[in-house]
């Protein structure tokens, strides 16, 4: 099995991107199945108020010190890259958001067995929907949407559990020197800064995959043919 860990934020757009990009390479690799990918949490502001209403437009003038609508011609070139990997992205309707909360919920839903599914909505909340991840009552619908219990997701909301481990993941990081999101190690051997294309996880893949000594399941070529089958041939 190799080790697939992903440092990002729910925040990043292009944390979604290169989401999408390894899951390609990874399906079209031959070793599907014998990945494991981990999700590490990663916070780019946690001095976002919780409640927040600001657009992002709004949050990036005031970050950059430009114009919303130069704030608005940042996200175009963004958007379009999103829509390679087939992800709509409407910055209009986005919102800042701290992560925080939504860090500490992946973490408990990991150990319910939906870390996966729970992550993927909260993207596709915040950057196909609008919605507004840093607000309990919108965390606790998506709670329920992928299967997990609100009630008790509430009770991890009103607490502090699981904030250790999302610090752990940032101490991690820290550590290896990563500055930017989406941040990818494959094995504890190779690293991959941002949403590279998709070629380049390929080739980080293989190499991995070949020195941990996995083999590729046979990759079918051409339609299905003439064939005998249980005593019966197609003639």
């Amino acid at each position: 099995m190799m080790k697939v860990e992903v440092w990002s934020d729910y925040v990043c757009p292009f944390c979604y991107i290169g989401k999408r990009e390894l899951e390609r390479a990874i399906k079209d690799s031959g070793y599907e199945g014998q990945i494991d990918v981990e999700l590490k949490s990663f916070l780019l502001d946690p001095t976002t108020p919780a409640n927040t209403d600001k657009s992002v437009y709004e949050s990036l003038s005031k970050k950059f010190n430009i114009s919303e609508e130069q704030a608005k011609e940042m996200t175009k070139n963004v958007a379009a890259r999103a829509k390679e990997v087939g992800l709509d992205y409407n910055f209009d309707i986005m919102k800042e958001a701290n992560t925080t909360a939504a860090h500490r919920l992946a973490k408990w839903a990991e150990t319910k067995g939906k870390g996966p599914s729970f992550s993927e909505r909260l993207l596709q909340s915040y950057f196909l929907e609008g919605g507004a991840i840093g607000k309990q009552d919108v965390l606790l619908s998506l709670v329920e949407e992928v299967g997990l219990d609100k009630t008790e997701a509430q009770e991890i909301l009103n607490g502090n559990q699981f904030a250790d481990e999302v610090e752990q993941d940032i101490s991690e990081a820290q550590n290896l020197g990563v500055r930017g999101v989406p941040f990818f190690v494959l094995d504890n051997k190779y690293g991959i800064s941002g949403a590279q294309p998709k070629a380049i996880f390929d080739q980080a893949i293989s190499k991995a995959a070949e020195e941990a000594g996995l083999k590729p399941k046979l990759k079918m070529v051409g339609e299905n043919g003439n064939a005998c089958i249980d005593g019966s041939c197609d003639l």
